[in-house]
């Protein structure tokens, strides 16, 4: 019986953990069920699924729904779950203790699609002018990428004050340093997503409870003072 113990309070904080979390470890298995059953064993769903490509900017405009749902749903190529899991155990699952399910997923979903939008919109007028080469703009973009940018900015308002100006200067410029070499739509979309996180910094502050007067000790009664002490 003593032997369990330490390996039963092992199970129980794991267990705690993922429960506090609960949008984080669904969405990862989503991801393992998606990645490693739905797409072996039925290549066809995988293919309508991942068609038209993330990040097309054609299928962007025509069947918005399905391109974003596409990202959300599915690793990118050559994306391995099991480092996906330790990143989200690592970022997602504390924002979300944090933050609580509803304002992670806000923060996610910012992160996701509008900055998504926004460096489409962007990429797309640098290859119009020449500034990036057409294939640029053909890049798939994935909530998993995206969302974890976003979240990995949100919580530098976890930190203390002094660490926050580092972290966050750390987290742009590891999202910031692909633009430099050779700039994408996933590039951009991460890049775009790290901003978009620094900027849900509203829903990182709670409700602010009421100040509640305290009541004055037993057996005394308030001072008097002014007119009413006087009389």
């Amino acid at each position: 019986m003593e032997r369990n113990r330490p390996a039963a309070a092992v199970a129980s904080a794991i267990g705690g953990w993922m429960a506090r979390a609960p949008g984080t470890y669904v969405w990862l298995t989503v991801l393992l069920v998606t990645t490693h059953l739905l797409g072996p064993l039925l290549p066809e769903a995988e293919e309508f699924v991942r068609l038209p490509a993330p990040g097309d900017p054609h299928a962007l405009v025509d069947r918005p729904f399905r391109v974003f749902l596409a990202g959300l749903l599915w690793l990118p190529q050559g994306g391995h779950w099991a480092l996906c899991a330790v990143l989200f155990t690592v970022f997602h699952a504390p924002a979300e203790h944090w933050l609580g399910t509803l304002r992670w997923c806000t923060v996610v979903a910012v992160a996701y699609v509008p900055a998504g939008l926004l460096a489409q919109a962007v990429l797309l007028w640098a290859v119009r002018h020449g500034h990036a080469p057409l294939v640029a703009a053909n890049s798939p973009v994935y909530a998993t990428d995206q969302g974890l940018a976003g979240i990995a900015a949100v919580l530098t308002y976890r930190l203390p004050r002094v660490w926050r100006y580092v972290y966050a200067f750390a987290v742009l410029v590891f999202c910031g340093v692909p633009l430099c070499a050779w700039p994408d739509v996933t590039d951009l979309g991460r890049f775009t997503a790290a901003l978009a996180g620094l900027a849900c910094y509203p829903l990182t502050r709670g409700p602010r409870r009421p100040t509640r007067l305290a009541p004055p000790p037993r057996g005394r009664r308030p001072r008097e003072t002014g007119r009413a002490a006087a009389q």
